[in-house]
């Protein structure tokens, strides 16, 4: 197995998951994009990190780019003897928008880029599996790699995930606050059992989100019920529990995107809704294409640390 001598780039979308009852499964991709780009150096590791995280993520072998390229190279049975990544970061860090995985796929996919026959040794399949296996559960890292509205699932051999289309109408809007969340402390909010009949209704109401979403938005209000793990979260993160309550009773499909604190909403906001001074209103296209590898060093635009086209 040889490596490339030139740079490569990937431009990766953040992500939404769960959206509301799809607890673990389901991700939609956003319009909101990490540009990072990799080149193999004769030694050591070197990371330079602009936009979000900058002076705060690690710079050598522990930033999660630089973990995931290395377990990509296990696997693929080379090992570079050295590094250099130039990431560009719009996604916030620790939000619920699916930074963690973004930086995961990224460096799969940039690992797979830089050795040769590395797609024939680690197909899609193959590199959808690894990147839930260094994340630990599927639901972001399928939409950053596919695009588009996810259903993943996780069989004996690995993780799995189909991409839907989107239907018209569905029009994704994030407010954004100033805290940060943790992923395990949100998960540490769960009850190891839930009443059977919440269960039941989740279940029922994760099958009509894949319908309001690939075939009728009108059914996104009732489809984006959740019993399972939202309550139980609302605790730790008021604000946003008080946000979200606000906007469905506004008649807006809104959800925790992800472990929070980040709110999604589905639908159309009224333009006069007001959330107050904590939250940055975003309104965001969904990515269709996934993450996307290209050669070369990044460009001007692509090292703008401001996201294009995002309203506020």
């Amino acid at each position: 197995m040889t490596l490339a001598s030139g740079p490569v780039r990937v431009r990766v979308p953040a992500t939404s998951a769960n959206l509301g009852p799809g607890f673990d499964s389901l991700g939609l991709a956003l319009g909101l994009y990490d540009d990072v780009a990799a080149e193999v150096t004769a030694g050591g590791v070197r990371v330079a990190v602009t936009g979000e995280g900058a002076g705060e993520l690690p710079d050598g072998d522990q930033h999660l780019v630089v973990v995931a390229m290395r377990a990509t190279c296990d696997v693929l049975g080379t090992q570079p003897p050295g590094l250099a990544l130039e990431c560009v970061n719009r996604i916030p860090q620790a939000r619920g928008l699916g930074s963690s995985s973004a930086a995961i796929v990224a460096g799969v996919l940039l690992a797979r880029a830089l050795a040769d026959d590395g797609a024939a040794l680690l197909d899609d399949v193959a590199a959808l599996r690894l990147a839930a296996e260094i994340e630990g559960h599927p639901d972001n890292v399928a939409p950053c790699l596919l695009g588009g509205f996810t259903v993943a699932w996780t069989e004996p051999a690995g993780a799995r995930a189909v991409s839907l289309p989107v239907a018209e109408g569905v029009r994704p809007t994030v407010f954004v606050p100033g805290e940060r969340g943790l992923t395990a402390v949100a998960r540490a909010a769960l009850p190891a059992t839930v009443p059977h009949a919440d269960a039941a209704l989740t279940a029922g109401r994760a099958a009509l989100l894949v319908h309001a979403l690939t075939t009728d938005p009108a059914l996104l209000l009732p489809a984006t019920v959740d019993r399972l793990h939202q309550d139980y979260r609302a605790e730790g993160m008021p604000g946003t529990a008080a946000l979200v309550a606000a906007l469905r009773e506004a008649d807006v499909a809104a959800v925790v995107s992800g472990a929070g604190p980040t709110v999604l909403a589905l639908t159309e906001v009224p333009a006069g809704f007001d959330a107050g001074t904590d939250w940055q209103r975003w309104e965001l296209p969904i990515d269709v294409s996934g993450a996307r590898v290209t050669r070369g060093r990044l460009g001007h635009a692509e090292r703008d640390p401001v996201a294009a086209g995002r309203k506020s």
